[in-house]
């Protein structure tokens, strides 16, 4: 029976250290190597000897390209369903709430916009296993933003559905996951700006 993908437990010994961080550095590779030219554009190969290894080396880590864009996606889903739910469970109240996640995501989208950028094109080209994990991931975090975003609502705004609230949530993930697509801008200036912008979206007033 096949299983699906998940995040590696952490490693306790020296060579099991070692071997997470050459399969970290890996992903890394691939990811801006993807990010660069598709899933299909690039191989095993390519992302080997981008870190220094050899083609059949490689097979010591993944069993083949889509198992490591299957380990990939279902890696940064994981990371940000995890992230999400730390942030809610040091929750004080809820309009606070909403800004520490919407600083979390923008800090993963600053420091691993790659990753955004290959989960947003190619999550067609994951196996059947690793796409249901990856959007049960997703569909989990998106529900983690939609209960604070109502909370936010009952302290005083416009009474959202909770059918609006996750429209609102999917409209400011789509603003925010395009900024790997974005003209050259200063980083700072860049996080200041999309947290200005998620917080207006999140909130706007209906017409």
């Amino acid at each position: 029976m096949t299983t699906s993908p998940s995040a590696e437990q952490p490693p306790r010994t020296r060579r099991g250290q070692a071997k997470a961080a050459r399969r970290a550095e890996l992903l890394e590779a691939a990811a801006r190597l993807m990010a660069e030219r598709g899933f299909t554009g690039v191989t095993l190969e390519d992302i080997g000897r981008a870190v220094g290894i050899s083609g059949p080396a490689m097979y010591r880590h993944f069993s083949s390209k889509t198992d490591l864009l299957d380990q990939m996606l279902v890696d940064i889903s994981q990371r940000l369903r995890d992230g999400g739910a730390e942030v809610v469970d040091g929750a004080t109240e809820p309009e606070q709430t909403l800004r520490e996640l919407i600083r979390f995501h923008i800090d993963v989208l600053v420091t691993k916009p790659d990753l955004i950028a290959v989960q947003d094109r190619d999550l067609t080209s994951l196996t059947p296993a690793a796409n249901h994990q990856v959007r049960s991931l997703q569909r989990r975090y998106v529900e983690q933003w939609v209960d604070v975003l109502l909370a936010v609502d009952d302290a005083g705004r416009a009474g959202l559905s909770r059918a609006e609230a996750r429209v609102r949530v999917h409209a400011t993930f789509g603003l925010l996951n395009s900024s790997p697509r974005l003209p050259a801008f200063a980083p700072d200036d860049l996080r200041a700006l999309l947290t200005t912008m998620a917080w207006a979206a999140l909130v706007a007033p209906r017409g």
